[in-house]
């Protein structure tokens, strides 16, 4: 029992020397430098772009001053004769019964149409645009009576592509039954050119306010950066309609129609350098 013993505590000594051996080499043994410890990254990970060290070859730079520049905004204006009139021709019918009444509507426009047609209007350029039937229950003495009145209303949207037909197509159409003409107005057909044209006026005007902001600032004027245009709503207006002309005439005759003239307006806003 006591060989046993001994054999015991000896095992237990060459142990305790075993675990003492390992814990000092692990101490003396020197850590690995921040290169290889890089080098030892595992595969696939990321690594920091600069871990707190800058590359001599590269320096930070300051965000640039921004560009001296003048903006301005240049208007062109076209004016010129319309060669498109638009108008909108109803014609209003009251009878005692719902038939009665929409069966004398439709003959009606049927000959105010026929009317228009008769002046050189073409098919194309009628548009039905609004078709309504409503009661009217009278009052007699303030107490409603037991009549009632059907109203049926119906109109067109007429182009007329001849201004010298304007006035005899409406007064056609007023002969031939139409008692409701709401407006008249007048257009360009192909306003494409007309716009071109103001754009090019504009980018004069705009250069030649850019040059003279640049004189009075004792600059020079450089290129070019941007320009852009402006958009409003609506680039023609008219100038010099008379009021007949856009107002509902309401029957009674045509009477006198001039279309006046139209004006096209375009604004660019552009930006030029300054040297």
């Amino acid at each position: 029992m006591q060989g046993k013993r001994s054999w015991l505590v000896v095992g237990m000594a060459l142990g305790g020397l075993l675990v003492a051996g390992l814990l000092v080499l692990s101490l003396v043994r020197p850590s690995p430098s921040l290169a290889e410890a890089q080098s030892q990254d595992p595969p696939g990970l990321p690594r920091p772009a600069s871990q707190g060290r800058q590359d001599p070859g590269l320096s930070v730079q300051a965000p640039a001053a921004p560009a001296r520049s003048i903006t301005v905004v240049g208007e062109g204006k076209v004016t010129i004769k319309p060669d498109v009139a638009q108008t909108n021709i109803g014609v209003e019918v009251l009878g005692d019964t719902v038939k009665q009444a929409s069966t004398q509507n439709q003959e009606t426009m049927n000959a105010v149409m026929a009317a228009l047609k008769a002046q050189g209007i073409e098919d194309k350029d009628m548009q039905t645009s609004g078709y309504n039937v409503w009661v009217e229950r009278p009052y007699v003495e303030g107490v409603p009576s037991d009549k009632v009145i059907y109203h049926v209303s119906n109109s067109v949207n007429v182009t007329i592509r001849d201004l010298e037909k304007v006035g005899p197509a409406l007064d056609a159409a007023i002969e031939a039954g139409a008692n409701n003409i709401y407006g008249v107005t007048f257009s360009v057909a192909d306003p494409s050119p007309l716009m071109s044209e103001a754009r090019d006026k504009a980018t004069q005007d705009a250069l030649a306010k850019a040059g003279e902001l640049a004189k009075l600032n004792q600059v020079t004027l450089g290129d070019l950066i941007s320009v852009s245009e402006v958009i409003a709503q609506g680039g023609f207006y008219a100038a010099g309609l008379p009021r007949a002309a856009v107002e509902g005439l309401g029957g009674g005759g045509g009477g006198p129609i001039s279309p006046g003239q139209l004006e096209v307006s375009v604004q660019l806003q552009a930006t030029y350098a300054i040297q």
